[in-house]
């Protein structure tokens, strides 16, 4: 379950950068991104929550985090990007925009899961 656990880390931190650069290729070249950069959205947050399912798994299985910080930049950290990232995407005027919040929010979740990542292989 380590194993699996790790490698649906680092699919979530591969996923979430290509998300980002995806966004900002479009944003780029002044273009609305495809439905597929909405199904990559809602497939990496559903990962999302595997991953934490997974998580709670070992602890429950009596694992111990590396770090407490593992735990928030993987999971706390990242809801709240993307509450925030939905809840100002629907607030927008122009709904065609939202794409672009969720592109930005794409790059902070990059960072933090990339963090969670290296705080849970014992990297500095």
């Amino acid at each position: 379950m380590v194993t699996v656990h790790k490698y649906i880390g680092f699919v979530i931190v591969g996923g979430w950068g290509l998300f980002f650069l995806w966004g900002g290729v479009f944003f780029l070249i002044k273009r609305e991104p495809t439905q597929w950069f909405w199904r990559l959205l809602a497939v990496l947050q559903s990962i999302l929550v595997l991953q934490l399912a997974a998580g709670l798994t070992l602890l429950g299985l009596g694992h111990r985090l590396p770090s407490a910080l593992h735990f928030f930049y993987g999971s706390v950290f990242p809801a709240i990007v993307l509450v925030i990232a939905h809840v100002m995407a629907r607030g927008l005027e122009e709904k065609s925009d939202a794409w672009k919040v969720f592109a930005v929010a794409g790059f902070f979740l990059f960072g933090l899961t990339l963090r969670a990542l290296t705080t849970g292989l014992g990297l500095p």
